[in-house]
């Protein structure tokens, strides 16, 4: 796939992997509109794709608010008449323990993760259906293939996504609805310091594992040339990607090494 001209709607696109997404989509002269809370700097990454050669549209809402993606997506949507690519990166983590964590955190973890990107999703699909196909992409994470400690709620509602989007892939191919999943390990953004603890708030630190990833620059440079492959999955990180294959082919040797490892 060549994104020139192509619309592509990516959420998350104001900081990390998001934005880094988007920068180099930009340079391939795409139609791009830009989502995340934070207006401001959408507007920077907006004139920054602009500088690269591509139209770019900033587009604020909130994944944690069922009113603000659905007035978003219906303020796109009146506008566009297709959209060829709509690529999922918003989202937020989690630092805090099982017995400690209040079941109101649990909830805004899967409002922003899994409930605010399905609805999007729904909101986007029969016009990707009417338009005879489109590609959609969704962030999971290494631990939206296995639990891991001091992320229950965020790795549940990644491995959610997996259920949901590859049910969606399942009903949709015969509709040419493509479907990536991204499975990122360690990468270098500031998603640990704007997780979320025990109280629901700001863990404003940032992790030790977090600081020593993959550069987010890098990191979309695999991912956008895999989107363009239309690879179903796209697992990219450092050494501790392993774990997902540990965990696959040497399920005990997982459960050993999972229970030990330090979780931040």
């Amino acid at each position: 796939m060549n994104f020139e001209n192509k619309i592509v709607w990516i959420t998350g696109a104001s900081s990390g992997i998001g934005r880094a997404v988007a920068l180099e989509i930009a340079k391939e002269k795409a139609k791009l509109i830009l989502s995340g809370r934070n207006r401001e700097a959408l507007v920077e990454v907006a004139e920054t794709c602009i500088k690269s050669g591509s139209r770019a549209e900033v587009v604020p809402f909130d994944l944690g608010d069922e009113k603000s993606v659905a007035d978003a997506a219906a303020s796109v949507l009146s506008k566009y008449a297709e959209i060829d690519c709509l690529y999922h990166f918003g989202g937020i983590s989690q630092r805090s323990f099982v017995a400690e964590t209040p079941l109101f955190v649990d909830r805004k973890i899967f409002e922003v993760n899994y409930f605010g990107t399905i609805a999007l999703t729904k909101a986007v699909l029969p016009l990707m259906i009417k338009n005879g196909g489109g590609h959609i992409a969704v962030t999971s994470s290494i631990v939206g293939k296995f639990g891991f400690p001091y992320r229950s709620s965020y790795s549940a509602s990644k491995q959610a996504l997996h259920g949901f989007f590859e049910s969606l892939r399942a009903e949709n191919t015969k509709n040419n609805i493509r479907v990536s999943i991204i499975i990122p390990g360690r990468i270098k953004t500031n998603i640990s310091v704007n997780a979320i603890n025990k109280e629901g708030k700001t863990h404003a630190k940032m992790d030790e594992g977090q600081d020593t990833g993959k550069p987010a620059e890098e990191t979309a440079k695999i991912i956008v040339k895999k989107l363009k492959r239309f690879k179903k999955e796209i697992l990219v990180g450092g050494r501790e990607v392993i774990m997902v294959h540990i965990r696959r082919f040497l399920p005990s040797l997982f459960y050993y090494m999972s229970s030990r490892v330090k979780p931040l």
